[in-house]
């Protein structure tokens, strides 16, 4: 049961970051910048690596990797 709550909270806590990390790479700024260098922020591409990894981290600890 323990282990059940820890993925669920990795895999809230991971997509909470994908979200933040794709608002932030929408913004106004990151568009301007992105549009003369050709890519985003540190910060947001991060975000968004983190977020994924995160997610993926709980839904492997939840099962959603095993076969049948």
């Amino acid at each position: 049961m323990n282990n059940k709550i820890i993925s669920i909270v990795l895999l809230i806590a991971g997509l909470a970051l994908l979200y933040w990390g794709y608002n932030m790479s929408q913004a106004a700024t990151e568009q301007i910048k992105e549009a003369f260098t050709g890519s985003f922020s540190d910060k947001a591409t991060l975000l968004m690596i983190g977020g994924g990894v995160l997610a993926l981290v709980g839904l492997l600890k939840l099962g959603f990797g095993k076969k049948a």
